[in-house]
């Protein structure tokens, strides 16, 4: 199978637990690159989160805040947005339980209440600024995802809106919360129908519970050596480690690279 484009998810497969892109897998990206072949960075993070990460790989196209904003060299090509009167109830029941939401907007992101322990153990480990306070953001402005500060103890509080939500740990103090059936392969499919490239010319490379969709989406689903347990029976192949070349050696594996 000749692939036309591969996708690479951030956390635990472009950086490294320390939030550092190994030189290897930069020297990688730049070989896939000089093949021919698109990279799209493919991640849970907000847009404003990854620039710097894209500027040094060179990387223009991306699918972002877990699916829900594809762009492709500047033309946005996919955005869902999480409708107000979903969030309205989520605000309600994070308040009743006195937990801190984060509103991602696409340009954008502000928490609801200011000083909570979780949003900043969680947001600075990302290595990233912390968010403003606005918790009326969400009335005049669209919503792509939320943050939802809670210990995984307290995941079943929000079992009711499970019609509503897709949600998914990052942190131990923060939730991925996304519309209902969100996924990085939405953007995915969005951005692929655009280039009008097949599914089966896809790669894509991840390591967490968010990349399960990708994996199994994508014609060639790549995961980490360092992978979540969970994830692997979603890919069709176990790469190495993060930080033992394991963006180049799944790049070999396609036979994209040398």
């Amino acid at each position: 199978m000749t692939y036309k484009i591969a996708f690479f998810d951030i956390d635990g497969t472009l950086v490294n637990e320390e939030k550092v892109v190994p030189q290897d897998t930069i020297d990688a990206i730049r070989e896939l690159k000089a093949a021919g072949v698109e990279p799209v960075i493919a991640s849970g993070r907000a847009p404003y989160f990854i620039k710097p990460l894209a500027e040094l790989l060179g990387i223009d196209s991306f699918v972002c805040l877990n699916g829900a904003l594809a762009v492709y060299r500047g033309k946005t090509v996919y955005k869902r947005v999480i409708p107000r009167t979903s969030i309205e109830t989520l605000v309600a029941l994070a308040e009743q339980h006195q937990h801190t939401l984060v509103y991602e907007g696409e340009h954008d992101f502000f928490a609801n209440r200011a000083d909570c322990p979780l949003v900043t153990e969680s947001v600075l480990s990302l290595k990233v600024e912390l968010p403003g306070t606005d918790s009326e953001f969400w009335r005049t402005n669209e919503v792509l995802q939320l943050f939802l500060h809670c210990e995984s103890h307290e995941d079943a509080l929000y079992d009711a809106l499970l019609d509503d939500f897709t949600f998914i740990r990052w942190h131990r103090g923060a939730l991925d919360v996304l519309p209902y059936g969100g996924s990085k392969a939405q953007g995915m499919e969005a951005m692929l129908r655009e280039l009008d490239i097949p599914v089966a010319e896809s790669i894509a490379f991840g390591d967490g519970l968010n990349d399960k969709e990708m994996l199994r989406f994508a014609g060639l689903g790549i995961a980490m050596g360092n992978s979540h347990p969970e994830l692997l029976p979603f890919a069709d192949y176990v790469t190495t480690s993060v930080d033992d070349r394991g963006i180049r050696n799944g790049l070999k594996h396609a036979g994209l690279i040398a």
